[in-house]
């Protein structure tokens, strides 16, 4: 079986040919590549399906891309989209809370809520203190020139509400304090929202973590969406550098492997996963949990078995035994404080000796002092996009995993392992109480029915953000005419309509690119 897909990283130095080549371009290059508004890049082109299953596991194979069946990225649009009026209908400030992947889709919703607003944004507060204790903010973390200019043809952006002056005074703009409701409509923002924007000239909605439904009946939207996450929230230069000499020094001895171990207290104390752990560790998780988390009675066994427990370290390790990664394989482990210390680890450890994390690879000043905080996630993200495999160990509650998947598959079809908990618990089970025969091949199996990074069709639960197919992707011989690339020139296109804008004078050129957006 061929796996189909280029735009690979990596390669084995001293190769020839095609993968000799991706292997000498810089990583520097590749990142750029991610965050700019090259929104169109080529790919292979099959049929518009979904590519089909595997039917063994193919270790090598997994190294490279998934099959892309035809598809490639593109979050340009598609259809008539008008760029951001002179005059809006006032400020949009918005305070994104939790961590620095949740505060990302808080981001992109910020966006979108402008854009259907017809309203400035003001660049996003990060509540980065509450979580992090640490006080980087939107400035800190990413490029705000860039994410200003990829962003204006769709909406305004200032740094803060300008001063008001009339007859010689000074006036300053309130914003005017609102608390969405969760997963708001659309029909929130132009009705309750709009009406206060326009009485208040701003407004500042907080907190603002999941505010805007994901599922919106308007691909032009989703696209903006994507256009914000993969284009536009570019981390700023020094946390590219670092997150480039970490993934050169991994890749200078061949492939490696990302994974996001989420075996940390917060999530543990979340799961109600508590069984595992000695009393006194037992005793900690379910103060972290009275404290943080609404009382619900959780019993562990009925947990794991509906699998709502994160991996174990070792079972990660059993599990890519089983698909017969050796112990040769390198590995990057994106994860805080692992709950249980080398207990835990020791097995995993045991099995895959190459592990590795961005202060083992880089141990520079700045990452020491900031590894909990954002800018250590930032840099763990950075590692994990760019890595040849991810393999997120509890990608369900987990931003961090999700926001990755979404961009791995929109970067290029690049390879997920993401373990179905649900069908693996019993084969754990089982394993504990002695039943170890055929123990790997069950693994096997259950592993061969999960997705490797490839297209497939976005089912609940599974988040906008972490599979925005087909939304966020085109095909240059499409079935469908919805499935169809925009034309090469998108950006010329763009550009001319905001020029219109700018010089309402320019009436054939607006004509002009209504008509090839609709091409």
């Amino acid at each position: 079986m061929r796996r189909l897909g280029h735009h690979r990283l990596h390669g084995k130095t001293g190769g020839v040919g095609t993968k000799g080549m991706v292997a000498k371009l810089s990583i520097g290059v590749i990142v750029l590549l991610i965050c700019t508004l090259s929104l169109l890049f080529s790919a292979n082109i099959g049929s518009n399906r979904e590519p089909t299953r595997p039917s063994k596991i193919n270790v090598e194979e997994l190294w490279e891309s998934a099959e892309s069946g035809g598809w490639r990225p593109s979050s340009a649009p598609r259809s008539d989209w008008p760029p951001p009026t002179k005059e809006t209908n006032g400020y949009l400030r918005v305070r994104c809370n939790g961590g620095l992947n949740q505060q990302r889709s808080a981001i992109c919703n910020a966006v979108l809520a402008a854009r259907i607003m017809n309203a400035t944004l003001v660049l996003p507060e990060l509540d980065a203190n509450s979580f992090w204790h640490d006080d980087s903010g939107f400035q800190g973390i990413y490029d705000v020139e860039h994410f200003i200019e990829t962003l204006k043809y769709d909406v305004k952006i200032v740094g803060k509400i300008p001063d008001v002056h009339k007859n010689g005074k000074t006036k300053k703009i309130k914003a005017f304090q609102i608390r969405p409701p969760r997963d708001a409509p659309i029909e929130w923002y132009l009705t309750t929202a709009l009406k206060a924007m326009r009485e208040h000239s701003a407004i500042y909605l907080t907190p603002f973590s999941h505010r805007l439904a994901e599922e919106i009946d308007n691909p032009e939207y989703q696209r903006l969406r994507c256009r914000v996450n993969y284009h536009a929230l570019r981390f700023k230069p020094h946390i590219m550098q670092l997150s480039e000499s970490i993934v050169d020094r991994l890749r200078s001895q061949g492939h490696f492997m990302s994974i996001h171990l989420r075996f940390e207290m917060d999530m543990l104390a979340f799961a109600g996963c508590f069984d595992i752990f000695n009393p006194e560790e037992q005793k900690i998780l379910r103060k972290y949990r009275k404290e943080n988390f609404a009382e619900k009675r959780l019993i562990y066994n009925e947990r794991r078995a509906i699998g709502k427990c994160p991996l174990t370290p070792e079972e990660v390790g059993l599990i890519l035994r089983a698909m017969r990664f050796d112990n040769s394989t390198r590995i990057y482990l994106a994860a805080g404080e692992l709950f249980g210390g080398e207990r835990f680890m020791k097995p995993f450890r045991t099995l895959f000796p190459r592990l590795d994390n961005h202060s083992s690879v880089d141990p520079s000043e700045e990452l020491s002092a900031k590894s909990q905080g954002l800018i250590g996630s930032a840099v763990d993200y950075m590692v994990c996009l760019l890595s040849d495999i991810f393999m997120p160990t509890y990608d369900g509650p987990s931003n961090f995993a999700n926001n990755l998947l979404g961009h791995r598959l929109y970067y290029g079809f690049r390879t997920t392992i993401r373990p179905d908990r649900k069908a693996l618990a019993p084969i754990f089970i089982a394993r504990e109480k002695g039943k170890t025969a055929g123990f790997e091949e069950a693994v096997r199996r259950v592993m061969l029915k999960t997705n490797f990074g490839g297209p497939h069709k976005r089912v609940s639960p599974e988040s906008f953000y972490t599979n925005a197919w087909p939304e966020c992707f085109c095909q240059i011989n499409p079935k469908k005419s919805s499935d169809k690339c925009p034309p090469n020139n998108v950006i010329e296109i763009l550009d001319s309509r905001l020029e219109s804008v700018r010089d309402p004078d320019s009436t054939s050129q607006t004509n002009s690119t209504v008509t090839g957006l609709e091409r």
